[in-house]
């Protein structure tokens, strides 16, 4: 009986010896993202933190409302005649020394409104209202004749609410950003308990970092899509309303770069559990993940009114996920600056995950204490 040998192909045999040192890279990198999502997902912790963000937010729009309706606050320059008729609304009155300083007290939203002499000649009444955005109606009512009404924020939103918004956006970064956490905790669990050993065995080592970057992410996305449909409900619910026209698109910038931003972190936390063998130890490398997470969230809050300074962290990687989309609530920046401010942080988020690829390959088999990143620079496949 004759046989017949068929040559095989060059393709042939290089897919076969990727077979057979193990899985694929791609299939692997889908098997460690489900294996991540579904181990998360069963975690009680993981819903109780989703429960408490969504609560969250309906609280920082609801309870405001609710126990905000205090006395109505006024800041007055002269005139005995305004403050027995403010006294009668039942208005709280600040002195203040002059026009100038009245109108910084509504600025900084400690008042009101504020009364002042009218030097125009236009008020019958002899003094005019100062506002932030919208005329005080109890207080022009109380005044009798009806008084000019000057608005000194002409935008679609106040300061007050700009810090609102910019405040909820940077406590959600530094939320989210901190939740990359539980890859550095994953990671040395599994070097702890030698898990990883027998992973490397059939799963490429940078399959493996992709494959829980890739799961992380998508709980990422997950929570930030429940986030960007649950806020226009607290807003409704807070009497908030008016503001969707302006918040909605924030929240769908907001959207893409939480994302990259949390890409941008994913490896990093990564790479800091990959360089320690126990969970105590943990806290020794996790430094400048930490400060990049918290640097963002500190600096957004502390100048978000800064518009130089602003501008600037819209456009560094770590914080551009902030800062840009809190630019776009107020207003100041355009379409094609979030765009060019994505794709700044798409690149970046590559080359860091390329790095960090290759100190996770390197330190992830040493299992003797902590591993210092040259040595696993130079220990990587």
């Amino acid at each position: 009986m004759s046989t017949t040998t068929v040559p095989r192909s060059a393709g042939s045999a290089v897919e076969d010896s990727g077979k057979a040192g193990g899985t694929s890279f791609w299939s692997a990198t889908r098997l460690v993202a489900e294996r991540e999502m579904k181990s998360f997902l069963q975690l009680k912790s993981f819903w109780i933190g989703l429960v408490v963000i969504v609560v969250g937010l309906f609280a920082m729009s609801v309870l405001p409302s609710v126990f905000g309706g205090g006395q109505t606050s006024v800041a007055v320059v002269g005139g005995s005649e305004v403050r027995a008729a403010l006294e009668q609304l039942d208005a709280e009155i600040v002195e203040a020394e002059d026009v100038a300083a009245a109108q910084e007290l509504v600025r900084a939203e400690k008042v009101d409104a504020a009364v002042v002499p009218d030097t125009t000649g236009e008020s019958v009444t002899g003094v005019r209202v100062v506002a932030l955005t919208d005329p005080p109606a109890e207080i022009v009512a109380g005044l009798g004749a009806v008084p000019p009404v000057d608005l000194l924020e002409t935008s679609d939103v106040s300061h007050g609410e700009q810090s609102l918004v910019v405040l909820v956006l940077a406590l959600l970064f530094l939320v989210f950003g901190m939740g990359g956490v539980a890859i550095a905790q994953s990671t040395v669990t599994e070097k702890q308990t030698r898990v990883v050993e027998i992973l490397v065995s059939t799963v490429p080592v940078r399959a493996l970092l992709a494959g829980k970057i890739v799961g992380h992410t998508l709980l990422t996305v997950g929570q930030v899509v429940v986030v960007a449909i649950v806020a226009p409900l607290a807003l409704r619910a807070g009497g908030h309303g008016d503001l969707l026209t302006v918040v909605l698109p924030a929240l769908g910038w907001f959207v893409p770069f939480m994302v990259l931003g949390f890409l941008l972190l994913a490896a990093l936390w990564a790479v800091t559990g990959s360089l320690v063998s126990r969970q105590e130890d943990l806290g020794t490398t996790m430094g400048l993940a930490m400060m990049l997470v918290m640097g963002p969230y500190f600096g957004v809050m502390f100048f978000f009114d800064n518009e130089t300074v602003m501008t600037v962290l819209s456009y560094v990687p770590f914080s551009a996920a902030v800062a840009m989309p809190a630019r776009m609530f107020a207003g100041e920046a355009q379409v094609w600056e979030a765009v060019a401010s994505l794709g700044l942080m798409a690149v970046f988020a590559a080359l860091v995950t390329m790095f960090g690829a290759r100190l996770y390959s390197g330190a992830l088999l040493q299992t003797r204490g902590k591993v210092a990143l040259s040595q696993a620079w130079s220990h990587a496949d």
